[in-house]
């Protein structure tokens, strides 16, 4: 038997993803052009907490961190300290380890490892820094090759921490997605499914995995989708069928592009990336467009080859 799903309001399908807020520098093309005094530690702790502000007052209950953010769980952390909200679901993210220590201009940002030693540090970090507040912990960026499929040590750990009542999950990336998600919908530990939740890059540009997204949703599974404006691109430049419609209904391409996410009956969360409180209230103008079948015939003409969108993003700047 599946899971008996509740339609809500699209607002309440909307949470916020730090990424942008936690450090100084991000691959989001078009991004505010913050000067480097505005991207101080300090700064950037209380721009990340007036963009809270903003989405709380407009219904936004879910946040979404991860260790590799920079400061952002400490951000968060000091947030839900000084606000009391009892009714954020927070949703964090663990395997890359955040190394550029507050520099905009570095070879390397973060570095990757799914290792239980590397699992054992970063839950005491977050836990050090949101206690049981994290309803959901997530694998970040889980791929088809992942030492993880073969770490029993690994999946028993992660195991642990499903059976005291954390929700395990993981994100995804790259153009093998749906494989990723399909052989970790076959993981069990203990006689139960290892995940329960998945987070994955689905949009107007990159849908190849919304098959494979909705069959795990079907199940049962939380599906939560990320990049859902393809790291800006679908805000800044995009195309310009995209463009058009956004012009019809009067709002901006992000909005369009974030309500064809939406409309996707199989999506839980879609989260959303801003480093403004003006980008947040654009993408939030998303919930009051209302698609129709030629709508969404005109958004999918716009998917582009996995490999060619994942290339894409490869060669993105951090700024």
């Amino acid at each position: 038997m599946t899971a008996h799903r509740v339609e809500r309001p699209a607002i309440e399908r909307i949470g916020v993803g730090l990424a942008a807020l936690g450090r100084p520098a991000y691959l989001n093309v078009g991004a505010p052009a913050l000067s480097p005094q505005h991207r101080t530690v300090d700064a950037m702790r209380d721009l990340t907490a007036v963009v809270l502000d903003s989405a709380y007052a407009n219904g936004v209950r879910w946040v979404d961190a991860a260790r590799s953010y920079g400061s952002a769980e400490e951000f968060l952390s000091s947030w839900l300290h000084r606000r009391g909200h009892g009714d954020v679901t927070v949703s964090s993210k663990w395997g890359y380890a955040y190394v550029a220590e507050w520099r905009q201009e570095t070879e390397v940002h973060e570095v990757k490892e799914h290792s239980v030693e590397r699992l054992h540090t970063q839950w005491d970090e977050t836990r050090a820094l949101l206690g049981d507040r994290v309803s959901l912990y997530q694998v970040h960026s889980l791929t088809t090759d992942s030492p993880l499929f073969e770490d029993l040590a690994l999946q028993h750990r992660l195991a642990n921490l499903r059976d005291e009542g954390v929700r395990v999950g993981f994100s995804t990336s790259g153009a093998r997605q749906a494989d990723t998600v399909e052989r970790a919908w076959d993981l069990e530990v203990g006689g139960a499914q290892l995940f329960s939740a998945v987070q994955s890059t689905w949009n107007a540009l990159e849908p190849s995995v919304g098959n494979a997204l909705a069959e795990v949703h079907h199940g049962g599974w939380t599906v939560l989708v990320k990049e859902s404006l393809a790291n800006g691109r679908l805000a800044v430049d995009p195309p310009q069928l995209v463009s058009a419609l956004a012009e019809s209904y009067g709002v901006g391409s992000d909005a369009v592009a974030l309500a064809y996410v939406l409309d996707q009956p199989w999506v839980d969360v879609v989260l959303v990336g801003p480093s403004s409180v003006s980008q947040l209230e654009s993408n939030l103008t998303s919930t009051t467009v209302r698609l129709s079948a030629t709508d969404r015939d005109v958004l999918a003409a716009v998917a582009t080859d996995p490999a060619t969108y994942w290339g894409t993003r490869a060669s993105l700047p951090w700024d």
